[in-house]
């Protein structure tokens, strides 16, 4: 019984040394445990405002998805020689692994699966609504292997992209 009472004694002299040693620390030295610091210390500063405009209310990718593909256009009012090169450009950033330089699904990535990617020059593809090749180049192709893009690219460039592959035309076979 002695000695459970003189382990307990003991074990409490422990705890209280150590408590006194914490409060000891938190009181004299410039780096208190973390209730000393400033990152704790809610509303001492003014909140920052947001500026207008950070957080949109119209507009944005939600409405691309709600808008049904054939309904969707292209905001570039006139296709213009520059928003085709600049969509040749994102094309060959973020599409020709897979599409292939000659955009018949024979990129260096996508010739090995099977089927091949989309030849971006067949006829279904350039007859398809602006609005669907947008929607499948950003939120990709269900049960397909085209990837969502919209996270990777900015709207205006997916639909260059769009104008890009619609001033391809259709491969003409001999």
């Amino acid at each position: 019984m002695k000695k459970t009472i003189g382990i307990a004694v003991f074990l409490t002299i422990i705890i209280l040394g150590a408590y006194h040693l914490l409060i000891f620390y938190d009181n004299n030295f410039r780096y208190g445990r973390m209730w000393e610091t400033p990152a704790v210390r809610p509303h001492e500063e003014p909140i920052l405002l947001m500026q207008a405009g950070s957080v949109p209310f119209y507009g944005g990718e939600e409405i691309y998805k709600a808008v049904p593909e054939k309904a969707l256009e292209s905001p570039l009012a006139k296709i213009r020689p520059f928003d085709i090169e600049k969509g040749k450009q994102a094309y060959f950033t973020y599409c020709a692994q897979c599409h292939g330089k000659n955009h018949d699904g024979n990129g260096t990535v996508g010739q090995s699966f099977y089927p091949l990617p989309t030849d971006l020059r067949n006829h279904k593809v350039q007859q398809s609504p602006e609005g669907r090749l947008f929607k499948e180049i950003s939120y990709g192709i269900p049960g397909g292997r085209q990837p969502a893009l919209a996270a990777t690219i900015a709207a205006s460039e997916r639909w260059q992209i769009v104008a890009y592959i619609k001033s391809l035309g259709a491969r003409k076979h001999p």
